[in-house]
């Protein structure tokens, strides 16, 4: 949530919503207790937050004391500026709002780009409560990534050559990006050129180091190459469908970025339904878009300095995927009203040259407009730690109106239907351009004789509807 003036609507909201990532509810009527804090620091560590005093855990507003208001919001301050409390200092302060004659005293505590101490101890938000991680090696060397302004793909390998990478995949590549743009400035360089062009090669102007980069290796490295760069880099694609509680299909993808989005759609195409969809007055698999998009984001916005393997599975049900993300924000994504963040620029801008991606947010869009004519409901796409990307498929019912056992006129002729609710044969003929009635009458022939469709009026006004 932003950190806008509170009103009580957005108050009542937030009580009735409870704890979480970014509230916290604290009793405090008379005093501070060193848990605020601790709150503090933990949402300073992670998305930010509202922190409300005067209200207990469950919600319930109990006020906090008149006569204590002001020594709380004096000593709040204090605190904050206390180096041997809190480092390294907040400039906040406790605002009060008045609900029902009770004082709740608040404050909106914002994302620090530093990692925020209480007490020389490092306190991080899991869920509704305040998490000591001082002594964790990993989550305080992921808490500190996440504050890095320098992404991970950037990461220089000065020892790595030429003769580590695949240079034979760079013809291919410069095919994609010239079938998207016949001008593309990649046409004519020179293996180096390129890899400059594409910001694989770089010089860090701090340090002096030139090489180059975790992008590059994750590009275009040898298999090889990768795992002596990156040893836990992989992504796990699993079928469920008989074997629900292991898998009846499962490929593990190690190879480089450009193969392992090949694999991956070929995993999605081999494992779910591709249906007849017009678009534009044209043949289009909306199952294949949706595949690029989930494909793309789960290959080039993933935080690969975690050892957290990305998960690609297909069950009856839906298309899940899982990675471990640097978040920006919290919980479910919605097209409206979200802010896109580049996690990998240099990954998302190659493969946007290549076509395997659109502009940055455009990705999010997509899936709702694809998944929508997919399979008539929405995805869900949650931020956090873990990105987590849910695509329903359609139930078995529906799914017979789009099966591919009939000719490319019959599934023309059925979708137009089921678009339009109902249509005569005459109709059919103008939208479809169709130069004989006979051969629309001989196609809903074979579509009432399979179930797929049934007529209803008489004479004159007869139309044709899904079944």
């Amino acid at each position: 949530m932003d950190a806008e003036l509170l009103t009580r609507k957005k108050l009542d909201l937030l009580l009735k919503n409870g704890e979480n990532f970014t509230v916290e509810f604290k009793q405090c009527r008379n005093e501070l207790n060193n848990s605020v804090f601790e709150t503090v620091c933990s949402f300073s560590n992670r998305y930010g937050g509202y922190l409300f005093l005067g209200v207990e855990d469950s919600g319930k507003v109990v006020g906090v004391n008149p006569k204590s208001v002001q020594n709380i919001k004096k000593n709040f301050i204090n605190v904050l500026n206390n180096p041997n409390k809190i480092s390294p200092a907040l400039f906040l302060n406790l605002e009060e709002f008045n609900y029902d004659g009770k004082v709740i005293l608040w404050t909106y505590v914002p994302v620090n780009s530093e990692v925020e101490l209480c007490d020389n101890k490092i306190f991080d938000r899991n869920g509704d409560s305040d998490q000591n991680i001082t002594k964790s090696v990993d989550l305080v060397a992921n808490l500190f990534n996440r504050k890095s302004r320098t992404f991970f793909e950037r990461q220089i390998f000065p020892y790595v050559t030429t003769k580590h990478l695949r240079l034979d995949l760079i013809p291919v590549v410069k095919k994609l990006a010239l079938i998207k743009n016949e001008n593309h400035p990649w046409r004519n360089m020179d293996d180096m050129e390129f890899f400059k062009s594409a910001s694989l090669y770089e010089e860090n102007l701090i340090t002096g180091e030139k090489g180059f980069n975790l992008a590059a290796v994750l590009l275009f490295g040898k298999d090889s190459t990768i795992a002596s760069c990156l040893p836990t880099y992989k992504t796990d694609a699993i079928f469920r469908d008989r074997n629900m509680d292991r898998y009846d299909d499962r490929l593990i993808v190690e190879t480089n970025l450009i193969e392992s989005y090949d694999l991956l759609m070929e995993f999605v195409q081999k494992h779910t339904d591709d249906r007849f969809f017009l678009m534009d007055n044209l043949s289009t698999s909306v199952r294949d878009k949706i595949a690029r998009e989930v494909i793309s984001n789960l290959l080039v916005h993933r935080e690969f300095s975690s050892a957290f393997p990305a998960k690609l599975i297909i069950d009856k049900e839906k298309l899940y995927t899982e990675n471990w993300n640097r978040a920006f924000t919290f919980g479910k994504l919605n097209p409206q009203n979200f802010t896109p963040y580049p996690k990998n620029p240099i990954l998302a801008k190659f493969f946007v040259n290549i076509a395997r991606a659109d502009s940055l947010g455009s990705g999010v869009r997509n899936l709702y407009k694809f998944t929508k004519i997919y399979s008539d409901s929405e995805p869900t796409l949650e931020e956090g730690d873990v990105f987590k990307t849910t695509i329903p498929l359609l139930a078995a019912k529906k799914q017979k109106i789009h099966e591919l056992e009939l000719s490319d006129s019959e599934q023309k002729v059925l979708v137009q239907i089921e678009n339009n609710g109902s249509m005569s044969s005459g109709e059919i003929q103008t939208k479809l351009g169709f130069k004989s009635r006979t051969s629309v009458q001989r196609i809903l022939k074979k579509l009432l004789e399979s179930g797929k469709i049934k007529k209803t009026g008489d004479g004159k006004n007869i139309v044709y509807e899904i079944n």
